[in-house]
């Protein structure tokens, strides 16, 4: 008895740990859909934004549920007092978890959803993302775009001489914060890549900010946690 047991549990094991990661690799390689979407943003005078690098599948309100669960703040609309807090609150070093972030555009549109994850005590420095809601459906489900980096520090833009906030170049390790928080929240049904989604692996956004990548866009299909 032992015996088929463990012949049981090594067949589970190599089915859920070996094959199925594989499968959905090969299935997901060229994936014809989510790969023939957007590779760029652009400022509202047409510079080059940040690049794609994470998609996810879902309604608006499980996109929402799903980043506040991962500790995600909802980022609040550019108005007069919102932008003048982020400045004071900058300068004095005042946490604002919520703090707005510039907008960029895709589809002919600025960002649908904007999402933002503190660090220290100023909003200096944080880690965003932009998500743009894809028109057509993809599975059966709505399917969103997003752009994620790391402010690293305030400063002058190097194009148009603005205040701005730089962002630093490891946009994978963004793509893959954002990947790993949804799934120990509980809310990634299923997560995988799409490789060579980027032909051009470096490059700069608006600001002169230098970005770097692996080519794979991040996928993360949501579902609610079971309870």
């Amino acid at each position: 008895m032992w015996v088929l047991t463990l012949a049981i549990l090594l067949a589970w094991a190599a089915a859920a740990y070996l094959a199925a990661p594989v499968m959905w690799r090969l299935i997901y390689r060229n994936e014809p859909g989510l790969a023939s979407g957007p590779r760029m943003t652009h400022t509202l005078d047409r510079h080059p934004g940040d690049p794609i690098n994470v998609a996810l599948q879902g309604t608006e309100e499980e996109v929402v549920r799903a980043m506040t669960a991962a500790g995600w703040y909802p980022a609040d609309p550019i108005t007069f007092a919102t932008s003048a807090r982020i400045v004071v609150d900058s300068v004095v070093r005042k946490p604002d978890d919520q703090a707005p972030v510039s907008n960029l555009f895709l589809f002919a549109r600025k960002e649908d959803l904007a999402f933002e994850l503190p660090v220290g005590n100023s909003p200096r420095q944080r880690h965003h993302v932009r998500f743009w809601k894809w028109a057509k459906p993809y599975q059966g489900r709505e399917a969103w775009f997003g752009s994620a980096s790391f402010d690293e520090r305030v400063g002058l833009s190097h194009t148009t001489g603005e205040v701005t906030h730089h962002i630093g170049p490891d946009l994978d390790a963004e793509r893959d914060l954002i990947m790993s928080g949804l799934k120990n929240a509980g809310w990634a049904q299923r997560e995988y890549f799409i490789d060579g989604f980027h032909r051009h692996l470096e490059g700069r956004n608006g600001g002169g900010d230098l970005w770097r990548t692996d080519g794979r866009l991040g996928v993360v299909v949501l579902a609610p946690p079971s309870l």
